[in-house]
């Protein structure tokens, strides 16, 4: 009987020993398999870009994946614009941010850094045979070119007289100052010397001087957990030797020392939102969204004036009888309703001008220019074929009766069918307008501040997202509902029956 108890005790021993030991394994080992939402723009080369394949590549997704090893963590990146970054962090979308993202003291107040990865500064790139441009003081009435939300964007702020272009992306910055639109690009400059070296934008220097020292940080939500793992994985990385390669590998020298810890750490925390403290914001957004609504206004009403134009004649070339007139018709209309309108201004704003230079021949386009080309171009297309359905709508025999009365093909056209035709557009043209309306806010991609720029000029100065979005909402919905109400009366008044009623 002791001998058993004897034994039934020792299992117990061994079994409690095992459990114990699992415990403490698994406190040890307690981020093994967490996985990070990590948020990367890769579009800043050589630090964050995608290989041809579409992998991810550059010195802060290799520091990353270092980093994540270290720690015993995993990490799953996620694309987004570089402007966005700060309010998903705030919202905690995602867990932390490592996409070349300066220190500053007024964000350190509304996330949280890691110590210092990386040692950069702003440089002034300008075109290779510019000779006036020799230093900061001399951008003084210049047009400079900037990456929206970044130190680059605040300290082009401070020039007297600047005329400012921001750009969701630094490739695209360069582009402008490349084509001629600019005269200078305020950038960090390890990102515009690898675009020099690189071949990849030619035709552009470096003004040697550099603006700033700067810090980029791995970025977290406020007092987030994560912030210490992601400080004990770097701080491994850079005693072990993986950071070094890491540098050496991108840049070709050795690593300059970095600080032990970030420069505004302490920086109290930004207040929560509250109800009232969010209307006073959007209350104070206002009146410069109504400027950028104004910008909105203009684009469409005159890309829709042009539109109109151009889509009546093609959609009535649509139905001519010459073969090769009504294919050429058919595949503008193709093309246009084919391709997205986002890739279209690209085309006609950056891609013109550089083939342009390519043949010898210089010229540019002026930013509203380019945007109503293209909102024109691409709403004639969707117009050629209301116009068509419409012509089509009507019956024969009234082109018929009118011919026996004695009309042309041009007088039957302007005189019986194109008048039915058109209230029985009203309808689909007003849809095709709206649709215009809402797709200004494309044109933000080539600097153009109309509503949406407008926004996100605002955000990448407060960081309040929800609100200024909100607001950026309200306009849009507004001006919808008041174009939506002006063609449901033109439709009431073209309509002689119910105008009677």
């Amino acid at each position: 009987m002791a001998k058993f108890g004897f034994g039934r005790w020792l299992r117990w021993c061994v079994v409690v020993s095992f459990g114990c030991l699992l415990l403490v394994s698994c406190a040890v080992n307690s981020s093994a398999g967490k996985t990070l939402r990590v948020a990367t723009e890769p579009a800043f080369p050589p630090f964050e870009f995608k290989k041809p394949g579409g992998e991810l590549e550059g010195f802060s997704i290799d520091l990353m994946n270092a980093i994540a090893v270290a720690a015993k963590f995993k990490v799953d990146f996620q694309s987004m614009p570089f402007d966005g970054m700060i309010p998903a962090l705030a919202a905690k979308t995602v867990d932390a941010a490592i996409s070349s993202i300066t220190i500053t003291e007024e964000r350190a107040k509304t996330i949280s850094f890691s110590r210092p990865y990386f040692k950069a500064g702003l440089a002034i790139a300008i075109r290779a045979d510019d000779q006036n441009i020799t230093g900061f003081d001399s951008l003084k009435n210049k047009k400079i070119a900037v990456q929206i939300g970044t130190t680059g964007a605040a300290k082009a702020k401070s020039i007297p007289g600047v005329q400012l272009r921001s750009f969701d992306s630094a490739p695209v910055a360069l582009q402008e100052l490349a084509n001629g639109n600019v005269d200078a690009v305020i950038n960090d400059a390890p990102v515009t010397l690898y675009a020099i070296n690189t071949g990849n934008i030619q035709g552009i220097k470096i003004v040697q001087q550099l603006l700033t020292e700067e810090f980029y940080g791995i970025a977290t939500a406020k007092n987030s957990p994560n912030l210490v793992l992601i400080n004990n994985g770097l701080e491994r990385v850079l005693k072990n030797g993986t950071y070094s390669q890491i540098y050496q590998k991108w840049f070709k020298i050795k690593p300059p020392s970095l600080p032990a810890k970030s420069p505004f750490e302490n920086q109290n925390s930004t207040s929560s939102p509250k109800i009232f403290t969010s209307i006073a914001v959007i209350l104070q957004a206002f009146p410069t969204l109504l400027q950028g609504a104004l910008v909105t206004l203009q684009l469409t009403i005159i890309s829709v004036v042009f539109g109109l134009i151009g889509g009546s004649l093609i959609g009535i070339v649509r139905l001519s009888r010459i073969t090769p007139v009504r294919w050429l018709a058919r595949a503008y209309v193709d093309f246009f309703r084919g391709t997205p309108l986002l890739v279209q201004i690209f085309m006609i704003y950056f891609g013109l001008p550089a083939i342009s230079q390519e043949i010898g021949f210089t010229f540019t386009f002026d930013r509203l220019t380019a945007g109503i080309i293209a909102l024109s171009l691409n709403n004639a297309a969707y117009t050629a074929e209301v116009v068509r359905a419409g012509i089509q709508s009507i019956e024969t025999g009234q082109a018929e009766a009118a011919q026996s009365l004695g009309l042309s093909s041009i007088q039957t056209m302007s005189y019986v069918i194109f008048p039915q035709a058109f209230r029985r557009m009203i309808p689909p043209l007003g849809n095709d307008f709206i649709s215009l309306l809402k797709d200004t806010s494309l044109v933000s991609v080539i600097g153009l501040e109309e509503l949406l720029r407008k926004g996100q000029l605002i955000v990448a100065d407060n960081y309040r997202a929800f609100e200024i979005y909100a607001g950026v909402a309200v306009v849009y919905l507004c001006l919808t509902l008041l174009f939506s109400q002006a063609f449901s009366h033109l439709e009431l008044w073209m309509n002689p029956v119910k105008r009677h009623r």
